[in-house]
């Protein structure tokens, strides 16, 4: 499955990089995650197509591999998935498709009940690119709120952390209506790759 986009995206991996990512179809985002061999992440991120590439951490070539080796040639192991998604901990999976989809995968997978998955819901109407994964909660902000959420006991650290995000979806909303474009913020946004 090839997915592609009508907007421009910006350039993460190197073409040697992406060769191996797509040859492996998952891959960890070091440069994008706190990554620490003796301590465990509290939620991984994960997300498949060209507008979720944009959050962090796990990407998802293949949706194949989310399934096990005896169900597809591509499928990882039991162990291996483990350690991308670990056996505990909430994963926020991002998806450019049907939410059903990633469920239907993982759903022989140890931690199937933690992953929480956004995705096309079919909300909106062509609108900007940026409004159109809002309308569909599938956005950096709702992202956020629900990694928030599912981290025990996050949400009552980090009120205000909750309160910006959700003042920053009210003006984009008001931005967006009124203005017909998403907020410079959104259109001039780049990682900034730190290795």
């Amino acid at each position: 499955m090839i997915v592609a986009g009508k907007q421009p995206e910006s350039q993460y991996l190197t073409i040697d990089e992406a060769v191996k990512h797509c040859e492996e179809g998952i891959g960890v985002r070091d440069w994008a995650s706190f990554e620490n061999n003796t301590i465990a992440p509290d939620v991984v991120m994960a997300c498949a197509g060209d507008v979720p590439t944009m959050i962090r951490t796990v990407n998802v070539v293949d949706l194949l591999a989310l399934q096990g080796p005896k169900v597809h040639p591509h499928g990882l192991d039991d162990a291996r998935f483990d350690s991308i998604f670990t056996q505990d901990r909430p994963v926020i999976f991002a998806y450019h498709g049907y939410p059903y989809l990633i469920h239907r995968l993982t759903c022989r997978r140890t931690n199937h009940g933690n992953i929480h998955v956004r995705g096309f819901v079919e909300e909106g109407t062509t609108t900007t690119p940026f409004d159109m994964t809002v309308l569909n909660e599938l956005d950096r902000y709702h992202l956020a709120l629900e990694a928030i959420a599912r981290v025990p006991d996050l949400a009552e650290k980090v009120p205000d952390v909750v309160a910006d995000l959700h003042a920053k979806l009210d003006e984009h909303r008001a931005f967006v209506r009124e203005r017909g474009e998403d907020m410079p913020e959104i259109q001039n946004w780049r990682w900034a790759r730190s290795s």
